[in-house]
C-alpha cells in the first residue's frame, strides 16, 4: 500500500483568485489548511477587472508551473477560450497528475445570446473534471440529467465584507424599487420589465432608480444601445423615476447602491445564478427574480415573475412583489449564521480536495 500522504497545506490554483467568491471560500477565522495562489499579473489588465485575463487558464502556464500547486479549481473566466483549447489545459493538467475541480456556477452563460459555445465548454469541462461542485440542487439535478455527473452542492458565501453585515439600513420615507442595467449584457432584457414596473410602482406610491453604465448611453462604445438609450431619456422626465449615468461602482458604491433600495429587481431573459443576489441579501434589499435558472433557489424568500411566452413580465406577478413590500420587511441575512456558513463552506472545500489527493496518492 502507497505511504504518500497529502500535504498539510493545500495549495490551489484558483482561478480566478481575485474574485469575492473565491476569497470567501476561506475559513473566516483560522487557516483552513487550503492555500490559494494569487492571479499572476496579466501582460495587459482590463481596468475594473485585476483578474482578468486569467494567466492560470492556459495550458502553457500549468506546464511550467504545475510544482506551485496540487489541485487546480476552476470557477469561471474561460468565456473567450474554445473549446480545443479547454480541451488542451485539461489534457496538461491530466499530464501533470494534477486534480481538476469544476465549480459551475453557469450552466446558460449571461454574457452569450448564443447557448452553443458555452455548452461546448462544458461538454469538455464536466466530463473531465475529477470533481464537480455547484451552487443549488436544481443546478446539480440539471448536471446529473445532462452529463450523468454529480456535483457537490455547497452554497454561495457572504459576498460583502463580514463587518458590513450588520450594518443598519438607512431610515426613508419613501420605498424605491431599483433596476442596473450594468453595460447591457447579452441576458438583460430591461425594456419590458421596465414598462410594466413604471407601470406598477405608482399605485404603491414607489419611487423608481434605474442605473446605467456610461459605456451603454454613449454612441461610440462597444456596448451602446440607441433604443435603450432613447428608452432611458424618455422615463427620465416621469415623476418619482431617476436614471443614473456612470462607469463601474466600487464595492463600496455598489453596497451604498443596494442599501439605498427597498426592492432589487433583475431584468434577466437567461441565466442560473447571482451574486449579486446574495449581496442584497447581505444588507437585507429584497430581490425580484424572473422564475428562470436557479435564483429562487439561493435563498429562501426571493420574489418571482414569471415571463409570457413572448418575453414579457407578467404584470401581476410584479403587483404582488410591490404589494409585498408594504408589509413588514426582515429579508435580511443573519451574520452570525452567515460567517457560520462560510466556516461549512470552507471545510466543505477543504474535505473534497483531500478526497482527490487521497485518490491521487
Amino acid at each position: 500500500m502507497s505511504t504518500k500522504t497529502f500535504p498539510s497545506i493545500m495549495r490551489v490554483a484558483s482561478v480566478p483568485h481575485g474574485h469575492v467568491y473565491v476569497q470567501h471560500l476561506a475559513d473566516p477565522d483560522r487557516s483552513d489548511g487550503v492555500m490559494r495562489l494569487e492571479d499572476p499579473a496579466p501582460p495587459d489588465p482590463v481596468v475594473g477587472a485585476p483578474w482578468w485575463p486569467a494567466v492560470m487558464l492556459d495550458a502553457e502556464w500549468i506546464a511550467d508551473n504545475a510544482d506551485s500547486f496540487d489541485i487546480y479549481h476552476l470557477h469561471f473566466g474561460f468565456d473567450a477560450i474554445e473549446p480545443e483549447g479547454i480541451a488542451r489545459i485539461v489534457a496538461a493538467l491530466w499530464d501533470k497528475g494534477k486534480p481538476l475541480v469544476y465549480t459551475v456556477h453557469d450552466l446558460r452563460n449571461p454574457h452569450h445570446a448564443d447557448p452553443g459555445a458555452h455548452e461546448k465548454a462544458l461538454d469538455v469541462l464536466i466530463p473531465a473534471a475529477d470533481a464537480l461542485i455547484t451552487l443549488t440542487d436544481g443546478a446539480a439535478q440539471q448536471i446529473m440529467q445532462r452529463w450523468r455527473r454529480r456535483a457537490e452542492v455547497i452554497r454561495h458565501p457572504h459576498v460583502v465584507s463580514p463587518h458590513l453585515l450588520a450594518r443598519p439600513r438607512p431610515a426613508r420615507d419613501r420605498r424605491t424599487v431599483g433596476i442596473h442595467l450594468k453595460s447591457l449584457r447579452a441576458n438583460l432584457d430591461p425594456i419590458p420589465v421596465l414598462e410594466v414596473l413604471l407601470a406598477e410602482a405608482p399605485k404603491y406610491d414607489m419611487d423608481v432608480l434605474v442605473d446605467v453604465r456610461t459605456d451603454v448611453v454613449t454612441p461610440g462604445m462597444r456596448n451602446h444601445d440607441p433604443a435603450v438609450t432613447g428608452f432611458l431619456r424618455d422615463i427620465g422626465r416621469f415623476p418619482g423615476v431617476a436614471v443614473r449615468v456612470h462607469d463601474y461602482f466600487s464595492d463600496d458604491e455598489l453596497w451604498d447602491y443596494f442599501m439605498s433600495l427597498d426592492l432589487w429587481v433583475l431584468p434577466y431573459s437567461f441565466g442560473t445564478h447571482s451574486g449579486w443576489l446574495e449581496a442584497c441579501f447581505d444588507l437585507g434589499t429584497r430581490v425580484l427574480a424572473p422564475r428562470i435558472g436557479h435564483y429562487h433557489e439561493q435563498q429562501n424568500g426571493v420574489l418571482g415573475y414569471r415571463l409570457t411566452r413572448d418575453g414579457k413580465p407578467r404584470a401581476q406577478d410584479l403587483a404582488a412583489a410591490l404589494e409585498t413590500l408594504t408589509g413588514p420587511g426582515g429579508w435580511r441575512a443573519n451574520p452570525k449564521q452567515r460567517l457560520a456558513e462560510r466556516r461549512l463552506i470552507a471545510s466543505a472545500h477543504r474535505r473534497l480536495y483531500e478526497r482527490l489527493l487521497h485518490r491521487a496518492a
